[in-house]
């Protein structure tokens, strides 16, 4: 007869997450887990399965609750374009209120696994992937509404925020209150 586990498997994947978000992936050891979690490394093997797949699980929950919070941000009813300006405000509002500097777990992984980790890399290219088809689906609904003129090509706009997002979340880590500022008030001139 299996033992029965003695920990919930949700609420341990949460502070992994929270872990290797703070230490990264390969700064993370696997006595660091085990520590952080408060649970052997058995029960981590055979719940999760390696460190890399326990990573790989912590980082599709923080794409869930992410790409979430993102979609309800872009699809609000109303104005589409101050929508995109406020998600866009709210990136750097977590980039300069994160007292950790930890940045985003999407764009950390982005820069310490790619492109040699082909699974982090398909989380990550459908993380980006999924924040661009939002803002395009926004400014696609500002066309439409008057808000942006009819020749903007929504869909390379949407490429530029989500790349200038990315960057947005690095520079995050410095703290540079007003290297974000300026830079968020001139990515907002392409959104008129």
């Amino acid at each position: 007869m299996g033992r029965t586990k003695e920990f919930d498997p949700g609420a341990t994947l949460q502070a992994a997450l929270e872990l290797f978000w703070r230490k990264g992936y390969e700064a993370t050891s696997m006595q660091d887990l085990v520590d952080h979690l408060g649970i052997n490394r058995g029960s981590i093997y055979a719940t999760y399965g390696s460190k890399h797949e326990l990573y790989l699980r912590a980082l599709d929950r923080y794409c869930e609750n992410e790409g979430v919070a993102a979609l309800e941000r872009l699809n609000q009813p109303g104005p589409a374009l101050p929508a995109v300006r406020d998600f866009l405000r709210a990136f750097a509002t977590e980039a300069l209120t994160d007292a950790d500097r930890k940045g985003c777990l999407v764009t950390n992984t982005a820069i310490e696994l790619l492109p040699e980790d082909d699974q982090a890399q398909r989380r990550v290219e459908t993380a980006f992937h999924e924040v661009e088809s939002a803002i395009t689906g926004a400014l696609i609904r500002a066309k439409a509404q008057g808000e942006l003129e009819e020749e903007v090509d929504a869909r390379a706009q949407a490429r530029f925020l989500v790349t200038f997002i990315q960057g947005l979340r690095v520079m995050g880590k410095t703290g540079d209150e007003r290297r974000i500022n300026d830079a968020v008030e001139q990515a907002m001139t392409v959104l008129r």
